[in-house]
């Protein structure tokens, strides 16, 4: 494989991993938005933790060189 076609896979690789972030923070606001209207909102409460613990994971780690924790701060102060 040349060098191009490399940096192409590479791309690629890099615009999925974008999008799983994007997605995961899309869903904690979702669910943080529903939360807050509805604290018993059972579907929302398991899809707020489950981000939770996918923004500390080693796979999200694996994704991208941001830092989860802080994502995590900003995604908190958003709702507030």
């Amino acid at each position: 494989m040349n060098w191009m076609k490399e940096m192409a896979v590479i791309q690629l690789y890099e615009n999925l991993a974008n999008a799983i972030i994007e997605q995961a923070a899309n869903d904690f606001r979702e669910a943080k938005r529903r939360l807050q209207k509805n604290a018993r909102d059972a579907e929302a409460e398991k899809t707020y933790r489950e981000t939770k613990r996918f923004f500390r994971s080693e796979w999200f780690s694996q994704l991208t060189t941001l830092d989860g924790e802080l994502l995590l701060e900003k995604l908190e102060e958003e709702s507030e």
